[in-house]
């Protein structure tokens, strides 16, 4: 049976001109796939109008809208983590509040969501990006997954649909960007059953990208040594268990 019981999650930094239609798409679509659904918004200390409009969203759906704000920027990371630490459904479907995915390709990520799979991951058809993001993220993308053994096509695709009940055992620390190979590695270690589907990458309309800055990316991959040591080498998160 496909998920029924569904929280679909958007961090959001000043994304005041997108977040509305992800809200509304994400009603929609939910609306038709799943017997219990909410909307959980993170504001994670936008500096735009993203507060007051999500204010007024909340008012158009009192009922399915969650809004949280933060005072200050948490990372990307620290958001996430909160937005898993929210949700109240049996699955979490996520992705940015930057419009670049759009949430009616939801209905893809339930479809695969068969018994005996947890987490749904997308993959972009083809990047819309300026040529330079693309050139990065791909080197991005195939270092990392070379460098922690990830079986998934896109690493760099924040489109996943997956069980809460995954985050009981898999525990994330990650507060930047770094949360998602971390997460991604993790999941897979532990066992879980991963699918993967296609999905359109549009090109970013409002506002602009948090993560692809030159002294971002030097700290990201300055990250990934300590990373690689503490998931490949020590295989910390394994001995735990």
């Amino acid at each position: 049976m496909p998920p029924k019981s569904i929280t679909a999650f958007f961090p959001a930094y000043n994304d005041a001109g997108t977040i509305p239609t992800m809200i509304i798409r994400a009603a929609q679509t939910l609306a038709e796939v799943a017997d219990d659904y909410e909307i959980v918004v993170i504001n994670d200390g936008s500096t735009d109008d993203t507060g007051r409009v999500l204010d007024e969203m909340a008012r158009h759906y009192p009922l399915s809208l969650r809004v949280i704000h933060r005072e200050r920027p948490s990372g990307y990371g620290g958001v996430l983590r909160a937005g898993f630490a929210a949700a109240q459904k049996d699955w979490i479907l996520y992705t940015d509040g930057d419009a670049q995915y759009d949430p009616r390709e939801m209905t893809q990520f339930v479809e695969a969501a068969a018994d005996g799979v947890d987490l749904v991951q997308g993959y972009k058809i083809k990047r819309r990006d300026p040529f330079h993001r693309v050139v990065i993220g791909l080197a991005y993308q195939y270092f990392v997954k070379f460098l922690f053994g990830l079986s998934i096509r896109d690493v760099d695709c924040d489109f996943r649909l997956m069980r809460r009940s995954i985050f009981d055992r898999v525990q994330l620390e990650s507060t930047t960007g770094t949360i998602t190979f971390e997460m991604v590695k993790k999941i897979q270690d532990a066992g879980y059953r991963i699918v993967e589907v296609p999905v359109t990458h549009w090109y970013r309309q409002y506002g602009e990208s948090q993560f692809f800055n030159f002294p971002r990316v030097a700290r990201t991959l300055a990250a990934l040594l300590g990373w690689w040591w503490r998931l490949v080498v020590v295989k910390e998160h394994l001995r735990s268990k």
